[in-house]
């Protein structure tokens, strides 16, 4: 059965940061892509980033580039979101799904492209 569980949410000032953690089970890293998505109440899902271990990339959305990073430990099965200078817009729950089928490429945002999803983290930044 394949299980996402995020962690690593909280509550942090604006400049600082957070490390969020989801721990994939049925299946490797390597079989996969999985991606961080986020999400506000009343609006819709955004890709923050993926990784494909297998293919050796990585994307961000333009938001988060040069702030976010997206860390793997193939030995923990688990993908990581290292985010640095939290800004207040960066509120939001977040969460990491699996796509289950081929390399998606540029497709990557589409939260319509993954198979699976965690719970999800809260992560609320204050000014």
């Amino acid at each position: 059965e394949v299980q996402l569980v995020e962690s690593g949410g909280g509550l942090v000032q604006a400049g600082g940061s957070l490390r969020l953690s989801c721990a994939a089970s049925g299946f490797t890293l390597d079989d996969y892509t999985i991606a961080w998505f986020r999400q506000v109440s009343g609006k819709e899902r955004e890709g923050v980033s993926y990784i494909s271990t297998r293919e050796g990339t990585t994307d961000y959305a333009d938001s988060v580039k040069g702030r976010f990073t997206i860390p793997s430990n193939n030995a923990k099965n688990t993908v990581y979101l290292q985010m640095n200078n939290l800004q207040t817009e960066d509120t939001a729950l977040y969460s990491c799904g699996v796509h289950r089928g081929g390399y998606g490429g540029s497709r990557w945002p589409l939260p319509g492209l993954y198979n699976d999803w965690g719970r999800g983290a809260q992560v609320t930044i204050s000014s």
